[in-house]
């Protein structure tokens, strides 16, 4: 029988024009209108865009930013975003809507999932940052909120300074979450202070590492904007911690201990996205070719391999290697996406970004051909 995927994926091999430019990451079907039915990526991870995808209204589900998503066990997808008419959106596979609920964080930025014998649960990060109607930012108190999958709370945490591990003038803007294997819960305070917090299950206190002050510049972190655990190796587990404003990912043991350093040049990564054996992450700027950020209309997605090597740029040049150096990866041609910040991979390897400041648009489905 074929599949979905594996017919998508012959009609794009048997496109010649697709084909034609392997290297742009950008290009049309032969029929299309202009700028519909997109195919943009490289080698094995090619996508179609779906700019439709999300089934909502403005009106009745409005959006102001679109952050994160995360695909829970009954494969609905789940969004966060930082209106508080509805903080969180609930899709099915086709972008139907579900449900929808949340008022409390206007600053809804993280999203993580965890599986607790059988039992999900939601890690709302609000990263204290709030968007008012007029499009001015205003700080608030950052917090980390355990709920379940209706939005009750279960726990809350904090500013750290009210357990003593943070001074008076250390800020706590908290931009993600992580949760282990244990049930250990990591916060990158991306935003405030740079640290990674480590709590237990039960939110207790256990170590933080990282900020600005190290003597070694690999353990400090520059907008440790996400953290993800990465299981791919089972006897090793590590924490892949961004550092997005040096364009790289930072590794460490589970107990903070500096590993290696992922480099992406020209890209200003967010969270990483383990899927398989694949890095995913939303490339929220780009650079150009003079080195220099693009602060408006920018963005793309980057994949990496099992050894941590880009092989795809949907939306981006393709990776380009010399001497094992990952070079300059810029933007490409047709920009199709506005700072992308999150990634969600379904079951069917197709993507879901989420938009940073792009004109209140609903998340993008890449359907993988």
């Amino acid at each position: 029988m074929t599949s979905r995927r594996d017919f998508l994926k012959n009609a794009a091999i048997t496109s010649t024009v697709a084909a034609a430019i392997p290297s742009a990451g950008f290009s049309i079907l032969p029929g299309s209108a202009k700028g519909a039915d997109e195919l943009i990526g490289h080698g094995e991870f090619r996508y179609k865009v779906d700019k439709g995808w999300a089934k909502i209204s403005i009106n009745s589900n409005p959006l102001f930013n679109c952050h994160e998503m995360v695909q829970d066990s009954k494969g609905r997808l789940i969004m966060l975003g930082d209106n508080i008419h509805n903080n969180i959106l609930i899709f099915d596979k086709s972008g139907k809507l579900l449900d929808y609920w949340g008022t409390a964080w206007p600053g809804g930025h993280g999203l993580s999932l965890s599986n607790e014998g059988g039992d999900e649960f939601l890690f709302i990060v609000d990263c204290g940052w709030y968007q008012d109607r007029a499009g001015n930012w205003t700080p608030q108190a950052g917090q980390v909120v355990k709920t379940d999958l209706t939005g009750r709370i279960i726990f809350t945490i904090g500013h750290p300074r009210t357990i003593g591990i943070y001074k008076d003038n250390e800020k706590f803007m908290p931009t993600e979450t992580a949760i282990a294997p244990n049930g250990d819960i990591y916060v990158a305070d991306g935003y405030g202070s740079d640290y990674v917090i480590q709590y237990s299950a039960k939110g207790e206190y256990i170590r933080h590492f990282g900020g600005h002050n190290n003597s070694n510049p690999d353990l400090n972190f520059h907008c440790a904007h996400g953290v993800a655990v990465d299981l791919r190796d089972k006897k090793n587990p590590t924490l892949i911690v961004t550092s997005r404003e040096e364009n790289c990912f930072k590794v460490f043991t589970l107990d903070g201990k500096f590993l290696h350093r992922i480099d992406t040049p020209g890209m200003y990564v967010c969270r990483p996205v383990l899927n398989d054996n694949n890095i995913y992450a939303g490339v929220c700027w780009s650079k150009d070719a003079e080195g220099k950020m693009i602060g408006s209309a920018s963005g793309f997605v980057t994949i990496l391999d099992h050894q941590n090597k880009v092989i795809s740029n949907p939306g981006g040049n393709a990776p380009l290697y010399k001497n094992n150096d990952l070079q300059p990866t810029l933007q490409a041609p047709g920009l199709p996406f506005q700072h992308c910040h999150d990634v969600c991979v379904d079951d069917d390897k197709n993507i879901y970004i989420c938009q940073w400041n792009a004109n209140q648009t609903p998340p993008i489905k890449l359907t993988r051909v």
